[in-house]
């Protein structure tokens, strides 16, 4: 087993966080362009300005964090390579199963959401395009963190 050193932890959880940050500045990205396109009715003009105010913050965040964890990933992938025990470090185990975890848990209550408004006979294509997006978000990291962890 490989001994843990506090860079080792510190780029794990960095890598995670800003992988949180930029996949849920991303989803957050695809539900206000479904708020613009796919107006409701009920909207207020200044709910719509809202979309647009939250659409820069997310870009700026994306703009930031997802460059970043794409250096760290890229960081960890060399000192995988350059040292593999590395991959079977706690941290990173713990991580990673936490994020499957939170992940899966993310599109079964997406699919929870998906059923329950099907059955009220809610069904909007706004609904629909948001329950599309989290699949998207959340399957995507699923199957990485699933795959990488096999």
């Amino acid at each position: 087993m490989e001994k843990v050193s506090p860079k080792d932890v510190f780029l794990n959880i960095l890598s995670i966080l800003t992988l949180y940050i930029s996949a849920g500045s991303f989803l957050a990205l695809l539900f206000q362009y479904v708020n613009i396109f796919f107006p409701d009715p009920l909207q207020s003009f200044y709910e719509v300005r809202g979309a647009y105010s939250t659409i820069r913050w997310v870009i700026a965040a994306l703009v930031v964090f997802y460059p970043v964890h794409l250096w760290i990933v890229r960081a960890l992938y060399k000192s995988y390579v350059a040292t593999p025990l590395k991959r079977n470090l706690r941290i990173r185990k713990w991580l990673i199963y936490f994020t499957l975890f939170a992940a899966g848990l993310i599109l079964m209550g997406d699919v929870v959401a998906l059923i329950y408004s099907l059955l009220g006979g809610e069904l909007t294509a706004r609904f629909i395009l948001k329950v599309l997006a989290v699949f998207l978000v959340a399957g995507t990291i699923f199957g990485y963190y699933f795959w990488d962890i096999k």
